[in-house]
């Protein structure tokens, strides 16, 4: 029963902006959002999931992935159940399908960036950005 749903994504020329917006719903969340450490990754075609942005469960600590580091910016809204990913100065590279993941604490891996370690996954929404 428990459900991330992203939306958001689009198509948008090289160099503009998009905000994605996950939303989480279900028995795990309700009133506990706010435990869960929240996660974006993305996946182009062909290649491999990467990981893009997390916030911890506190939102005080945020990570980016070095490729999108000063471009996107991760936050949270707690009340809303929802976490943000607002991208900035887009690129073609960063066409693909975003993930929104949920993981319950702090992740065991001691890194944000293991995909391994969330618990659970929306389905997508896809971002395409032209030249």
């Amino acid at each position: 029963q428990e459900q991330l749903v992203e939306s958001g994504g689009g198509l948008v020329q090289a160099g503009g902006s998009l905000r994605l917006s996950c939303a989480a719903s279900g028995g795990a969340f309700r009133g506990a959002f706010n435990t869960y450490a929240m996660g974006w990754f993305r996946q182009a075609p062909g290649k491999e999931r990467e990981f893009t942005a997390a916030i911890s469960w506190s939102g005080v600590g945020t990570y980016y992935a070095d490729s999108v580091k000063g471009r996107f910016t991760i936050s949270r809204d707690d009340a809303k159940n929802t976490v943000y990913l607002q991208m900035n100065s887009l690129k073609p590279e960063d066409t693909g399908v975003y993930y929104c993941a949920a993981d319950h604490g702090v992740p065991a891996s001691g890194t944000y960036s293991n995909p391994f370690d969330y618990d659970y996954w929306g389905q997508g929404t896809q971002v395409t950005v032209s030249s």
